[in-house]
């Protein structure tokens, strides 16, 4: 059973013409989304601040508890 959904969904994405570019391009977009903007826009915010585990999580307790002040 498992093993002929594995081909039916292997078969159907060699026999795809427009779909292997429409992946394509998803993988691309997903790329440019998790990597590129992770690395220009994303920078790690604690470790920059911080030196050790426990005044980020201070730091963080902190802001969560002052939410709403």
């Amino acid at each position: 059973m498992i093993r002929k959904i594995i081909n039916f969904y292997k078969e159907g994405f060699l026999s795809m013409e427009v779909g292997k570019k429409l992946w394509l391009i998803i993988g691309i977009k997903l790329f440019i989304l998790f990597i590129v903007l992770k690395l220009f826009f994303f920078q790690d915010f604690l470790s920059s601040k911080f030196d050790n585990n426990k005044a980020k999580s201070d730091y963080v307790l902190e802001e969560l508890t002052n939410l709403n002040k």
